[in-house]
């Protein structure tokens, strides 16, 4: 068995490894290299080459295939750059646009592995005859009693498992992640020791197709009217002033709202696109204990109707909170689930995804659709009588 966990010499295991031209999936190239794999280099142009070449520093942009290339070519395996245009602008970038004009704060990232890298690319691995499809991911893949597990990365500041909460058990089956139990600081030591033109090259910090960080100006160019104007309203009907396109306020929001002159803090507290309302209130009124998930994919024992204890991160930053979450499908799709919150918590956006943990293990997740505020035990029992 060797080190992917495949029962044959490494030189007769193929692996196409995933490069974004950054420095995690380089490495995770070469050490496969170093080790005697038989490796094949893929990159994925997945948006306008004009733009590409304008952003810098972004996951396969114009200098990053480059690089790609450049790394491929210094230790001798193969390279191909995968012309993904159409697909990545139909399923992600128009799903991204879609989902703002609703209301929501989309996660393009998730979306991009779903329904491209982790979809299309990793058939396309299978049909170049590998045994598996490697990526720079700081997550780790763990064999489990009933097959490999999701797990987080050993380096928590770094770990990724929140994006890749769409993982199904066949994809995980072919995916091996080689970074997943090591530091950032030692995959940059790897790279000089190889000698990486990547080795110092920062991390991406921006979504990829929004070239300057204006996702107005993205979403308006998709969806002509995005910017169009509305109302600022109070919780109470007072409208307080005009915004120029909901897409530019996000559920929780403080700061740049623009409007002033109340006694205390105004936080968005939902988004109203059928109105073209941005709704503003007191910060306890974004607190809410019911989260309403569609999508759920699901990674571990089968959900009965009594519910399960999970950790639930709702933000891809955020401290996992304790939950229940209980299936239910009426009204979110197939795969819809309930999640209790055993303690409130604030600013809680549709679009964003909440993932599920036990201990360091994912169990699944699902996209947040809205959300709710159960009534205290005295309101129950008041509307009872």
């Amino acid at each position: 068995m060797n080190s992917l966990g495949i029962d044959k010499d490494p030189k007769d295991t193929r692996v196409v490894v995933a490069m974004s031209g950054g420095v995690d999936s380089s490495v995770v190239a070469c050490l496969l290299k170093e080790e005697g794999y038989d490796v094949i280099g893929v990159t994925l142009q997945l948006y306008d080459h004009g733009i590409a070449l304008e952003k810098k520093g972004a996951c396969c942009a114009g200098q990053d295939i480059y690089d790609a290339r450049m790394v491929a070519d210094r230790f001798g395996f193969p390279h191909y750059v995968l012309d993904y245009e159409s697909r990545f602008k139909q399923d992600v970038m128009e799903d991204f646009a879609d989902s703002y004009m609703r209301g929501e704060t989309p996660i393009p990232c998730v979306r991009c592995n779903q329904k491209v890298k982790f979809k299309d690319m990793l058939a396309m691995a299978k049909d170049l005859g590998a045994d598996v499809m490697a990526t720079g991911h700081y997550v780790q893949r763990i064999e489990g009693p009933n097959g490999p597990e999701l797990h987080r990365a050993f380096d928590d500041s770094k770990d990724q498992t929140y994006f890749l909460f769409t993982t199904t058990p066949e994809q995980l089956d072919f995916l091996r992640f080689p970074l997943g139990g090591l530091p950032k600081t030692e995959t940059r030591e790897i790279a000089e020791r190889m000698g990486l033109s990547v080795a110092d090259k920062p991390d991406s910090q921006d979504i990829c197709f929004v070239p300057d960080g204006s996702y107005a100006r993205v979403v308006e160019r998709l969806r002509p009217g995005a910017l169009d104007q509305g109302d600022i309203v109070h919780l109470d009907g007072t409208v307080l002033g005009q915004h120029d396109g909901i897409i530019k306020y996000t559920v929780g929001q403080r700061r740049g709202i623009g409007v002033g002159g109340t006694a205390d803090p105004l936080y968005v507290i939902r988004l109203d696109a059928e109105k073209k309302q941005v709704v503003v209130g007191p910060k306890e009124a974004l607190s809410r204990d019911v989260i309403l998930v569609s999508e759920l994919n699901w990674l571990g024992a089968p959900l009965s109707d009594l519910g399960r204890k999970v950790s639930v991160k709702i933000r891809s930053a955020s401290k996992p909170s304790e939950a229940t979450i209980y299936p239910e499908g009426q009204g979110l799709g197939m795969g819809g689930a309930r999640v209790v919150l055993h303690d409130p918590q604030f600013g809680i956006s549709p679009g964003q995804a909440a993932v599920f943990y036990d201990g360091n293990r994912v169990l699944g997740g699902g996209w947040i659709v809205s959300t709710e505020k159960q009534p205290l035990a005295a309101e129950k029992e008041q509307g009872a009588a």
